[in-house]
């Protein structure tokens, strides 16, 4: 008979199969990157699947399409996500399993969706037993940027600039390329390319015409770009640099940054990487809707008004706003200052 400790032994395995098969999906778009992994009664994997992207079927479902019927009845599924409980695209993966025969299931991390969480309890109103939490910190891990946005409603917001030690984000004259060196430069494009989206504000690409591409140190466009995403009421020039961007820019108003958030979520969105003038960055701050500063820091004084950031309605000093040092790092001559806030922010 198998003990406890080699029943969770055993689902844990399975579980790290399951993650590696998750990690084939795509990283990107609405779903989640889930993988499966159905195990006979003695243990032996009978199957295995894992999610292609939005319309194809879930991790579940592929995995039991792989087997005669019949064959998974008395089976355990280990799922790196809460099987869902919902009819969109695909039916609800509980009830397949369920319809399936499958005696057990072992999952890491519930569904946060409003429409598809719940499948744990359907399951075990069928009478299967539901074994949740395995191995859910690399799961975690493996799905932060899509829990994020599922769970807030919203992108991870990460802001950028850089900055002179005196806080300048550009001279007098409005010049600002460039403050930081290559190394800092470097860095910014490869968090470019790991973000989902790139946001500034219309007076940055009338001012600046940025392509708002992540490239390599010989200008050569990354593998991954994030999509465009600019704010602001005036129009971009057709012949805007923004608008040969690989990926189809996003225009919204700005007026109500929290709504425009949850949109971007609903289009896939799970990450946003705010660059450009203070304009954006200062409103994003001031309505508590940023989650990541990323600050880099240049050995230069320049002195004069322009401000990496402006006005964020902060009358007092106690009334400021606090973040705390994830990171430190050197690049070059310059310094990246990472750092969150000390509460999490508000703001759906």
């Amino acid at each position: 008979m198998t003990t406890v400790d080699e029943q969770h032994g055993a689902d844990a395995s399975a579980m790290r199969r399951a993650l590696e098969l998750a990690e084939l999906g795509p990283a990107r778009g609405v779903n989640p990157r889930v993988g499966c992994v159905v195990l006979s009664p003695a243990g032996e994997i009978l199957a295995e699947g894992w999610h292609r992207g939005a319309g194809t079927a879930h991790a579940e479902v592929d995995a039991l399409s792989k087997l005669a019927p019949g064959a998974a009845r008395g089976a355990t599924a280990v799922v790196t996500l809460e099987p869902c409980n919902h009819t969109g695209r695909t039916g609800p993966c509980a009830v397949a399993l369920v319809e399936a025969g499958v005696a057990r299931v072992v999952y890491a991390v519930a569904d946060p969706g409003d429409h598809s969480s719940g499948g744990a309890d359907r399951l075990r109103a069928a009478g299967v037993e539901v074994v949740p939490g395995v191995l859910a910190d690399e799961v975690e891990a493996m799905l932060d940027d899509w829990l994020f946005a599922a769970r807030r409603h919203r992108p991870r917001v990460i802001v950028k600039w850089a900055a002179s030690l005196d806080g300048r984000a550009a001279a007098a004259d409005g010049t600002s390329q460039w403050i930081t060196g290559a190394g800092a430069r470097a860095d910014v494009h490869r968090r470019r390319s790991a973000a989902d989206a790139i946001a500034v504000g219309t007076g940055t690409v009338l001012a600046d015409d940025p392509s708002l591409t992540a490239r390599d140190d010989r200008g050569h466009l990354l593998e991954a770009q994030p999509v465009p995403v600019v704010f602001g009421h005036r129009a971009v020039p057709a012949d805007a640099a923004v608008r040969r961007h690989p990926n189809p820019p996003i225009f919204p108003t700005g007026d109500d940054l929290a709504a425009d958030l949850e949109e971007l979520q609903r289009r896939g969105i799970r990450s946003l990487f705010v660059e450009g003038g203070p304009t954006l960055a200062s409103a994003l701050l001031a309505a508590d809707l940023v989650d990541e500063l990323l600050v880099y820091v240049a050995p230069a004084l320049l002195g004069g008004p322009r401000l990496a950031v402006g006005d964020l309605g902060i009358p007092t000093i106690a009334d400021a706003r606090r973040f705390r040092f994830a990171a430190v790092e050197r690049l070059g001559d310059d310094v990246l200052l990472v750092a969150h806030p000390t509460t999490h922010p508000g703001g759906n």
